[in-house]
């Protein structure tokens, strides 16, 4: 028993320096050019998003007998339908998939001593010159990213701009653009429950992973990384995704992209059936934001939750003395507070239930809304201090609410975050 610890643990520190050298011993990635005032020189003016809506390639009619893979011209024959579509998926997609690594420094529990952690996820290739796509939880709060493309190059990324309300962010690498393959989107409205989707991603760090499953549900609702702030319209797959596939991406049977993987619903921290991925209809929509600014600067209605109905949305959860609240919009409010516990700050929510009762948003500003994500999308079409119209029914009486947005909260980054799963 004593030989077969100390076997054990001498096979375990031998691994240990192996990483060790390893790490060492990898090429530096290649650095973000900086100006004299410490900024990255981040160059935008070449860069093409991929179009939503993009018809991809029927790859079932794609021949495998002129492959470039000689094993499979030489199995085209043996090759089953159904593992057609997953083959040729790999193949055409999986160069648009990178590593994400990052590594962030802290205050040690001693003076004049750093804590320094790593992370890792994925990321998506979107344009020739370099933009990539992420998850903000998987560069939140890191001091250097860095990426590894298809080939094992690694390259310095800077970044372009983050969106933690959607849980987006953007990088740029200078890579060559022959080693840049960029995704096509497709359409997150076109998106039907049952459908086949295809996952590939990085989990735990096993680079370019391929996972199948079926879009099990539409119009979810997870928290994003933004305190009292949740991502609507998220589709929901049951595809085997586990921490590390945060930031790659979910393709229809057409290897178009409809999703970025995001979160999962476990308890146990892996993969249990329940995916969730952002539609790619948000992140065409914040990704161009953001290449133009930089950040998202949004009205805030002060409407926490919607359910969908047919024809509109109810508002379940309405920030209590939010704009919402202010205008009179009747439905459920949630009072939050912070509260000290045992030196701890913790939010404390309180449920109050709507008088007279609760109102249907069936448009804004006279557009009508089928979708939480459509409520989502006009609503942040306007700035703080901006006035919407909620087109209500109320009391079966169809009625107009004239709302003024406001602004980022204050003090909102100092609030204690809500427990929530991400990968």
């Amino acid at each position: 028993m004593i030989m077969k610890r100390f076997f054990r643990r001498a096979a375990a520190g031998a691994a240990l320096l192996a990483g060790l050298f390893g790490f060492l011993s990898r090429p530096a990635a290649q650095p973000v050019p900086v100006n004299p005032d410490g900024t990255y020189v981040i160059d935008l003016r070449n860069t093409v998003l991929p179009k939503k809506g993009s018809p991809g390639e029927a790859l079932n009619k794609v021949s495998l007998a002129d492959n470039p893979d000689p094993i499979v011209r030489q199995r085209a024959d043996e090759i089953l339908p159904e593992e057609k579509i997953g083959i040729l998926i790999y193949q055409k997609r999986n160069r648009s998939i990178v590593n994400v690594d990052t590594v962030m420094v802290r205050q040690g529990a001693f003076p004049f001593s750093d804590a320094i952690g790593e992370g890792r996820g994925s990321g998506i290739v979107l344009s020739k010159d370099g933009v990539i796509l992420t998850n903000y939880h998987v560069i939140e709060g890191a001091n250097t990213v860095t990426v590894t493309l298809f080939n094992g190059e690694d390259y310095e990324a800077a970044l372009i701009g983050e969106d933690p309300n959607t849980d987006i962010a953007l990088l740029k690498i200078n890579a060559p653009a022959d080693d840049l393959d960029p995704v096509e989107f497709g359409d997150s409205s076109q998106i039907l429950i049952g459908q086949v989707v295809y996952a590939i991603g990085n989990p735990f760090g096993i680079d370019r992973t391929l996972t199948r499953g079926i879009v099990s549900n539409l119009n979810r609702t997870i928290d994003s990384p933004k305190q009292a702030r949740q991502i609507k319209g998220v589709i929901q797959v049951d595809a085997a995704i586990n921490p590390g596939n945060s930031g790659g991406a979910l393709f229809d049977s057409r290897g178009r992209m409809i999703g970025m993987n995001t979160a999962i619903a476990s308890q146990v921290g892996q993969n249990s059936g329940v995916g969730f991925a952002t539609p790619v209809n948000t992140i065409e929509r914040i990704a161009n934001i953001l290449l133009r600014h930089g950040k998202v600067v949004r009205g805030d209605i002060g409407i926490l939750q919607v359910t969908e109905i047919d024809g509109g949305v109810v508002p379940t959860q309405i920030l209590a003395g939010g704009a919402a609240d202010r205008a009179g919009l009747h439905g459920w409010k949630i009072q939050i507070s912070v509260a000290e516990q045992y030196g701890h700050r913790v939010p404390v929510f309180q449920r109050i239930p709507p008088r007279g009762g609760v109102d249907a948003i069936v448009g804004v500003d006279g557009q009508p809304i089928h979708s939480g994500e459509d409520f989502i999308s006009l609503v942040e079409e306007h700035k703080p201090g901006e006035k919407v119209i909620l087109n209500i029914i109320r009391d079966h009486k169809q009625r107009e609410l004239a709302v003024t947005l406001d602004g980022p909260r204050e003090k909102e980054e100092e609030e204690p975050p809500r427990p929530r799963m991400r990968l």
